[in-house]
């Protein structure tokens, strides 16, 4: 894109002195030299487009941006270096300016907010081209989402304590009155006791899975500050999978164990990362459709962080599915309360961790725990060689 001011120099060439005519020259390159090392200094990513899309200028902010670099980027179509962006239904035929928001997936997932503008001069319009800023707004995002999530956790807080009033009470009182009932059935014949201890005993499991659903709810919005002291987490694994190894042979699932030798110890509560693996292996094999149905778990440390997966051969999950598995009450399973995962995530995050699923349909689930180890406060980076302005 050529300069419209350099054109005017150019084209009156013939009645501008030599000396002027350098001493013109020298500015714009003075200029230009100036305007690159401002737009270089910038975070945000500067591109300067022609009337086509062609890409005469880009700093390297936007390099970072789209995975590129200038001289790869220069004289190309934006259309080539910003994959699935359409120039000509951008711009429109208005010359408008326009501010869109772009989610990119390579060199790695960001979130963008762009700003087209066209460059012309108010005396004649004559068309410079386009400039386009860029800026990441990821943390934004991703700050506004936690954001949306802190307010629903809150609306939660106060209807939990609506529930534990409202459900909680009764639940006792019924408990209660079971018992006395039970003690009265104790002194009719044996065939009465038999029929009626049967509908007392379903009466009372079900009044033990309301309890059951009641106290993982409140778990789930109101979880107690963990009680942390060192501990191996390959032991809680595999008390874990003692404890649930008869549902597991029941379903004729086989579990495969990957884990490092050497685990370092953590500060974890016992009792909640207990609670965390059974919600994650129960998902695993209820998850699974037999025969051939198995769950592998995997765990590896490094100076940082220790890490713990466990995965499945199951149905999986869409992509519709994954956007709501944090969700209070969305589950997939016809006797499920939708609060195992956001159980298992505010456990995590209570212990300093992190949790990620990734799934696939008809191909299997993995969710992974991240531990931060404590025995390291500050890590010394290497160096690095100045930035250049």
């Amino acid at each position: 894109m050529k300069s419209a001011v350099l054109e005017k120099i150019l084209s009156r060439v013939d009645q501008i002195e030599p000396g002027e005519v350098q001493a013109l020259l020298s500015r714009l390159v003075r200029e230009k030299g100036f305007l690159q090392k401002v737009f270089e200094a910038l975070r945000e990513g500067v591109l300067l487009l022609d009337e086509a899309g062609q890409i005469s200028f880009i700093n390297q902010a936007a390099c970072r941006f789209f995975g590129t670099t200038p001289e790869q980027a220069q004289g190309q179509h934006l259309g080539k270096i910003v994959r699935g962006l359409e120039w000509d239904h951008l711009k429109g035929s208005s010359r408008s300016t326009v501010s869109r928001d772009l989610e990119v997936f390579y060199p790695e997932n960001r979130y963008l907010n762009f700003y087209l503008s066209p460059i012309a001069e108010e005396e004649d319009e004559a068309d410079y081209g386009y400039v386009m800023l860029v800026r990441d707004v990821t943390n934004v995002r991703a700050e506004a989402a936690e954001e949306i999530e802190s307010e629903k956790l809150n609306a939660l807080t106060l209807l939990a304590a609506g529930v534990a009033h409202e459900i909680g009470n009764p639940l006792n009182s019924l408990s209660l009155h079971l018992q006395l009932l039970e003690r009265k059935v104790r002194h009719l014949e044996k065939s009465d006791q038999q029929s009626l201890g049967d509908h007392l005993s379903t009466a009372r499991n079900e009044i033990g899975r309301l309890d059951t659903i009641l106290k993982q709810f409140l778990q789930a919005i109101r979880p107690s500050a963990p009680e942390r002291k060192p501990d191996n987490l390959h032991e809680i694994l595999h008390e874990s999978l003692q404890a649930l190894r008869p549902e597991l042979e029941s379903r004729d699932i086989s579990v495969a164990l990957d884990l490092v030798d050497d685990i370092p110890l953590l500060e974890l509560d016992r009792t909640q990362i207990q609670q965390a693996l059974y919600n994650l292996i129960r998902n695993a094999y209820q998850a699974i459709s037999p025969p051939n149905g198995e769950i592998t778990i995997r765990s590896s440390s490094n100076e940082y962080e220790v890490t713990l997966s466990i995965s499945d051969n199951g149905t999986g999950m869409s992509p519709e599915v994954m956007g709501a598995i944090f969700e209070p009450f969305h589950t997939t399973k016809a006797a499920g309360n939708g609060l195992g995962l956001l159980i298992v995530r505010r456990i995590v995050r209570e212990h300093g961790g992190e949790l990620e699923v990734q799934s696939e349909e008809e191909v299997g689930t993995t969710v992974t725990l991240f531990f931060p180890r404590t025995d390291k406060q500050v890590r010394l980076l290497e160096d690095q060689a100045p930035i250049e302005v």
